[in-house]
């Protein structure tokens, strides 16, 4: 049956945020799968024949769904900033746009951050863990001490939008200055904003007090938090994870944790997501381990899905996407 309009389009996950449904159903047909976790089976049936898909989980968007969509696909956006869970060569090489929705996201994970930062710094975990023990000691005067943030230098592996949103935040706690690697330079006047040096990497963990990760999950990022780098960093370090779970060795976290090689982490994303109850990590006092909730404000969610939206009806039209991934 023909509706009448132009374009069909699969939504891929029951919970898109209906600012973005709206927006797609002026112009499209829409399809929604509505499996809860999303059955891949259910994802490849209904992609079927589809002009434009808004992908709206993590699953993995590869050749296998492309093919299982047909030839007639012309537009596809994701929902996340990330995207190490799509194969880009692949969606490249049809020649399909791609969009996703960074930017939008900074503020919510850079708030975060700090929070992170500061929870794990001052020992928000452990402190709870005392009281729920009954091991509340208010008899000491130099109980609990914690890392002050004042004065520090603040080391970023990955210094894009989230990361200079972060170094922008932490300026208001009088921070000394700001250190960080990437492969390119940002502009100068940027880093003179935020008192931010580039410098190698060797350099960034042996000097920094706070190192935060917020960079994307490539080849070269895969692992390079590993013993190796946690042995040059210092012990009073704090590390701060709010890219992906992977740039982090975790099994070599869990060892410079447990042998205070380095004083305590604060991690958003694990290796691998969702973390097992069991998982060692959690045994520790000196980590605080959220469940991946980075961007997750009602605000926030509403703006990636209106993003996506607009990317997909682009591509549809064939004009430029609002943040396109390539």
């Amino acid at each position: 049956m023909s509706t009448g309009k132009a374009f069909k389009v699969l939504i891929t996950h029951p919970e898109v945020p209906q600012e973005g449904i709206d927006l797609l159903k002026e112009n499209c047909e829409i399809i929604q799968v509505q499996s809860l976790p999303v059955d891949r089976a259910e994802l490849l049936q209904k992609i079927r024949g589809v002009d434009g898909i808004f992908w709206g989980g993590h699953e993995a968007l590869n050749a296998e769904a492309l093919d299982a969509a047909g030839p007639q696909l012309k537009s596809i956006s994701t929902m996340s900033a990330g995207i190490d869970y799509v194969d880009v060569a692949e969606v490249k090489k049809r020649k399909i746009p791609l969009g996703h929705t960074p930017t939008v996201l900074n503020t919510a994970v850079a708030d975060l951050a700090v929070g992170l930062l500061i929870a794990a710094g001052r020992r928000f975990h452990e402190g709870r863990k005392k009281i729920e023990t009954n091991n509340w000691e208010n008899y000491h005067l130099n109980w609990m001490l914690g890392q002050d943030i004042r004065d520090s230098t603040v080391g970023f592996y990955g210094f894009g939008g989230i990361g200079q949103a972060i170094a922008k935040r932490l300026s208001g706690f009088d921070i000394d200055q700001v250190l960080y690697t990437t492969r390119r330079r940002v502009d100068k006047e940027i880093e003179k904003e935020l008192n931010a040096k580039k410098v190698d990497f060797d350099t960034l963990l042996a000097q920094s007090d706070f190192v935060v990760i917020a960079s994307p999950l490539t080849a070269a990022t895969q692992g390079v938090f590993n013993a190796t780098a946690f042995n040059k960093m210092k012990e009073t370090a704090v590390l701060v994870n709010i890219g992906r779970g992977k740039i982090v060795n975790q099994d070599d976290l869990y060892e410079a944790l447990k042998s205070n090689k380095i004083f305590s982490a604060g991690l958003d994303v694990t290796d691998p997501e969702p973390l097992s109850a069991k998982d060692k990590l959690l045994s520790l006092d000196n980590v605080v381990v959220l469940p991946h909730i980075g961007s997750a404000t009602k605000r926030t969610r509403a703006e990636m899905a209106t993003i996506a939206a607009h990317n997909v009806l682009r591509g549809l039209v064939g004009e430029p996407m609002l943040s396109p991934a390539y």
